[in-house]
């Protein structure tokens, strides 16, 4: 799913693939789609392994580059449901260790109040 639920048309009476869509939404056993805001100096890549605190894998980065704006790395990645927003995490970027925060996107403010 990785909060994508709203692109699938649910109200329709069948689709390719409904039916997996359906068991997989029931049994929750899907990743979802969160930020990562580097805490060190690197640039997270996508297919990079996500590790938790206790050093065992928890995701894998989809995409992520260095933003201009914030002048550090991000990424977004597909984390296991247990993960929440301000997680301290570490990237495995070519066997080096990245710290990173668990974050909602969007990275930058989009809009001023």
């Amino acid at each position: 799913m990785a909060r994508a639920g709203w692109a699938v048309g649910w109200k329709k009476d069948a689709f390719w693939g409904k039916e997996a869509l359906e068991a997989q939404k029931a049994r929750k056993d899907y990743r979802l789609t969160w930020g990562l805001l580097a805490t060190g100096r690197g640039i997270p890549r996508a297919h990079c392994a996500v590790l938790g605190a206790d050093g065992q894998q928890i995701g894998e980065v989809t995409s992520g580059t260095m933003s201009p704006t914030l002048k550090q790395g991000i990424a977004l990645a597909l984390l296991d449901r247990g993960v929440a927003e301000g997680d301290e995490v570490s990237i495995d970027v070519r066997g080096r260790s990245l710290p990173a925060k668990v974050v909602k996107p969007p990275f930058v403010q989009t809009h001023i109040s």
